[in-house]
Order: structure tokens, then sequence, then C-alpha cells
């Protein structure tokens, strides 16, 4: 009985390393590879696999990111059996193994993969009717209670750490709480931050660009330069620059022109596949 495979990791190394365990585990057919969890999104809705082998710790959208947009899809589509791979969230690793969610550490075991993808194939069995093949047979998005309560756990985080909420903006004279979703992007001059959304800007009260982004999502904020933290979402175009470099136009109204500095451009092209 074959199982189809994505396998998504932004490290090549480790994609090739899987891949060549996967070869020795027989009958797994790997229909792609993402370097991203955009491509991840994208590779799952338009494969279709049976299995997906999904990396933690990426640039823009991590591996709970897209399992959240796939949760939040609503689309009807099959959800794949998800094996997560990380290389040290301890967390995380405890909130897999509450929940019956396979997870492999890095470097990968040879033994560990082999049992992560029986464990896969039972559950496909075990769902596939009349003794079917597998592939689309896996639980509808939103419908598996365990991947519902692990994303509220890892968004919960360890115990005593309140979930992420919205961000004070100084406008004027006025206090304004702002959803994190609404913040284009940040920047820093001379000590003072400026917080820029479609529609307004205003002040951060934080000292640095360091605290302001422990306050918020790293899911959706990026550090794109040393006194700029861009929203990923609020990105409307990439344009080409001067020898090799990029800028980020913006969503704000000023359709502001952000730096991307040269220790992230690696990152850029991950996460847009340029």
């Amino acid at each position: 009985m074959s199982i189809t495979a994505v396998i998504v990791d932004d490290e090549q190394l480790a994609r090739e390393e899987l891949q060549y365990l996967l070869e020795g585990a027989g009958d797994i057919d790997i229909l792609a590879q993402g370097t991203n969890g955009i491509e991840a999104v994208d590779l799952i809705h338009g494969h279709h696999p049976d299995l997906v082998f999904l990396d933690v710790q990426m640039p823009g959208l991590d591996g709970f990111a897209v399992l959240k947009k796939l949760l939040d899809s609503g689309s009807g589509q099959p959800l794949p059996q998800i094996i997560f791979a990380t290389a040290f969230d301890q967390y995380a690793v405890r909130a897999f193994d509450v929940n019956a969610i396979d997870y492999l550490l890095k470097p990968f075991d040879r033994d560990r993969v082999l049992q992560a993808v029986e464990r896969a194939r039972k559950r496909l069995e075990e769902n596939a009717p009349n003794g079917e093949r597998p592939s689309g047979s896996q639980a509808t998005p939103g419908t598996d209670p365990r991947l519902d309560t692990l994303l509220r756990l890892i968004e919960q985080g360890p115990a005593g750490r309140q979930p992420r909420g919205k961000i004070v903006i100084q406008a004027q004279n006025r206090l304004l709480l702002v959803d994190q979703s609404d913040l284009c992007f940040a920047s820093i001059d001379e000590g003072t931050i400026t917080v820029a959304t479609a529609a307004f800007e205003g002040q951060s009260r934080c000292r640095t660009l360091e605290e302001l982004l422990e306050q918020l999502d790293p899911n959706l904020f990026w550090r794109a330069h040393r006194s700029y933290v861009v929203n990923i979402n609020h990105i409307k175009e990439v344009v080409p620059w001067f020898k090799s470099s990029y800028q980020l136009r913006m969503g704000d109204r000023k359709h502001t022109e952000i730096p991307v500095s040269r220790a992230q451009t690696r990152r850029l092209r991950e996460l847009f596949n340029l």
C-alpha cells in the first residue's frame, strides 16, 4: 500500500537526508519538496498527499502556522497525516506527546523515521473505508481534536505565559489598542519606534525593536533590517534593488519602501521563492 508524501524544510540537507531515509522505507512516493510555510500550504492543496513531513522552525510561516492555515481554510479537503520535525523546541515536543501527534527530532534517526511512517500508515488504514487506499481518506480540516488542542497549547506557550494580544500604539494624545494583524511595519530612528498600519501611524512605547518583537507573533513578523520589522502579510511588492539587494513595498497608506539587509536576503528568497 503506497503512501504519497510531501517534505517541507528550509534546510536542503535536512530534506535530502529525510528523502534518503524514506526511500529505504519502501512504498513511499515523495510527490514534492518545499522550503517554507507558504510553499507547504500550496503543495498540500495542490497534491493532497497522505503524509507531510513539516519542519517546525521556518522563516515566515512556521510549521504551526501552516497547520493553523490548513485547519482554518474550511475548504473541505482532507487533511494529511502530519509529522513535525524539530531541532530543539522541548515545549512543543511535550505537546506532541500529549496529543499523540508524531514528530521527529533532528538530526534524523533512521529507526525513528521508519517508526513514524508506520504509525502514520496505521492511522491511514484505520481511516480508509473498506480497506481502500488511504489517499484522501484523512479527517477533514478542523475535525481532529488532537490538532486543535495542539495549536491551543502552542499558542499559550509554557505555563504562566499569556497568549499574544493587541499592541498599544500612541497616536497624538490617544493610546490605541491595535490587532497585530493590522500592523504593517515598525521602524526605529534615534530611539523612537514608529508603527504603521494601513490607516495611520503612531509610536510604540517600547524602547527597542527587540522589546517590541517579544510582543509580536513570530509567524507574522520578520526583522528584515536592523531598523525595521515587517508584517509579511502586508508586503505588497518585492522590488529588486542595487547589487542584488531588495526593497519591500508595504501596504500602508504611504506604500513605504523598506530595505532588506544583506544578512536577511537569503531568508527573503526562501520566504517568497525568489
